[in-house]
């Protein structure tokens, strides 16, 4: 079963916005708004009902997916965690060796994440738009003070991400990386979430990054420092995480960043990340302010 987010007439305003399942023969989706009563799937996460959604799976398509507009997985989760540093080899990209024993964990906003086959946007105050693809965690059963060994069961599902990053903004001051994080639509997730009873092994799932084709991150949660348990469990110790959370659980080595001279998206570039268990996540590269639009870039102090 694979559940998404998308709209049909992305042009009016509001956008026609709804949820659903992608159907039996994988060429159309199964609207679930109407048939479930629900507003969107992060309220049907919420409401942990994800499981009445698998009633419908043998349903006729509402719409062709070539027809609809992908939406952000989740419209407005309450909480987007993100672990740095965790994939095997990622301490050696940086300078500082320091390690304190715990992970490295930053927010993001949902405005700084846009939907599957969605641009990916460069803003006129940098050139250094990076990627980072990454497995994601979608938390669907809330807990405080989780035991790794029962991390599992407070999955709902995984879907991926690109964590899109403006790297010279995350170097504006020391010990803060939230500027360069935070630009809005540098980032994707989807296309769709895969339940957690469909996915094996999470130490197996194999992660790519392609730019242009071009393969430029490979690698398993086996090698993570800390894992999506792991992940769970320390989070939930001073937070409760509730339905609908998510935990982008770090980035495997070979970012744009750590080639000599760095290697940063342009337009027309098309980055895909990929799990074959969950699927392709798939995003063109555009600048805010095309060349030869009426827009000019602000002016940097």
């Amino acid at each position: 079963m694979r559940l998404l987010s998308y709209s049909t007439s992305p042009a009016s305003s509001p956008p026609d916005s709804s949820f659903g399942l992608v159907s039996a023969d994988g060429n159309g989706v199964v609207d679930l708004k109407d048939r479930l009563g629900v507003a969107d799937l992060g309220a049907l996460i919420r409401a942990e009902r994800l499981g009445d959604a698998a009633a419908f799976a043998a349903e006729p398509a509402d719409h062709a997916l070539a027809d609809i507009t992908y939406e952000r997985l989740l419209a407005n989760p309450a909480k987007i965690f993100c672990i740095g540093v965790n994939y095997g080899g990622r301490a050696a990209e940086y300078t500082d060796k320091s390690d304190a024993g715990y992970p490295s964990v930053f927010l993001r906003f949902p405005e700084s994440f846009t939907g599957h086959l969605q641009d990916l946007i460069r803003p006129p105050e940098s050139e250094q738009l990076d990627y980072e693809g990454e497995i994601v965690v979608v938390i669907g059963k809330s807990g405080r003070r989780i035991p790794i060994e029962n991390a599992r069961h407070h999955i709902a599902g995984l879907t991926l991400g690109n964590e899109g990053t403006i790297r010279d903004w995350v170097r504006h001051a020391k010990f803060n990386v939230t500027q360069g994080k935070n630009w809005e639509s540098t980032g994707a997730i989807g296309p769709w979430l895969v339940p957690i009873d469909e996915i094996g092994d999470l130490e197996q799932l194999q992660l790519q990054t392609r730019v242009n084709g071009q393969l430029r991150q490979d690698d398993t949660p086996a090698t993570m420092k800390y894992s999506i348990e792991y992940q769970i469990h320390y989070l939930s110790t001073f937070i409760t995480l509730q339905p609908g959370d998510i935990i982008f659980s770090g980035t495997p080595t070979g970012a744009g960043a750590r080639f000599d001279p760095p290697i940063w998206l342009t337009p027309g570039d098309v980055v895909d990340v990929s799990v074959p268990e969950i699927g392709v996540l798939r995003n063109t590269v555009a600048d805010e302010f095309p060349e030869g639009s009426s827009h000019a870039a602000p002016e940097t102090r």
